[in-house]
């Protein structure tokens, strides 16, 4: 499902002079237009600037504004797009990839809101199969307290959803930045520590040294 125009088009209409990128983010710019080409480093400023723009929304508004922003960008596969069974990008390999699976949308969506404020507690990716589709998934998912019952960000149905609206998602394990938990419940059994996913730990440690994968096939081109 490739999409026409991605972020390019949100780019032209924001001013390159009224936003200033920090050290940390020209870094990223920089490393990703070497890595992935121009087109790659105009998406991370478009990102970087459309960041600075939610800070001032309610939590609810950054939900939306992150989900929209990231929904813009090509779903591809990882065999496809990685030539592996599986592969968690970080969020600066999915902008320059300018595509990725259910996994990157959701990751990148999960890190875009921790960095706007929102608590890892509210939080947490949830691994489900969907049913419609037959198929293992991936989604983020908010509770706006312990006990609430979450919404759902989802790159496949565009709109945010309370979980009970989504009778087609089966939860099967849920995780944030701490905790692993076993959905058997709305709120899951707690299963351990999230550093028991070996491909969260491998994304976290590139996300940390800054590596940034190539991935197989160009959805600049």
């Amino acid at each position: 499902m490739k999409k026409i125009g991605l972020i390019a088009l949100i780019s032209v209409s924001v001013s390159a002079t009224s936003f200033a990128l920090n050290t940390q983010e020209q870094l990223w710019v920089k490393a990703v237009t070497i890595t992935y080409g121009e087109r790659a480093g105009t998406r991370v400023t478009t990102w970087r600037t459309e960041m600075a723009s939610y800070r001032q929304y309610s939590e609810q508004k950054k939900l939306e504004k992150v989900n929209q922003f990231f929904n813009q960008l090509n779903f591809v596969n990882d065999n496809m797009l990685w030539g592996k069974n599986d592969y968690w990008a970080t969020p600066l390999e999915f902008l320059g990839s300018n595509a990725g699976d259910c996994e990157d949308f959701t990751i990148a969506k999960y890190f875009s809101l921790l960095e706007l404020g929102v608590s890892d507690k509210k939080l947490r990716l949830v691994y489900v199969k969907a049913l419609t589709l037959n198929q293992f998934h991936m989604v983020l998912a908010y509770y706006s307290t312990p006990s609430s019952e979450p919404v759902i960000l989802d790159n496949i149905e565009p709109v945010i959803k309370k979980s009970s609206a989504r009778r087609d998602l089966l939860p099967i394990y849920s995780f944030n930045g701490k905790n692993l938990w076993l959905m058997k419940s709305r709120n899951g059994q707690l299963a351990g520590k999230s550093s028991r996913l070996s491909l969260w730990n491998d994304l976290r440690a590139r996300e940390k040294s800054l590596k940034l994968n190539k991935p197989i096939v160009n959805y600049d081109e």
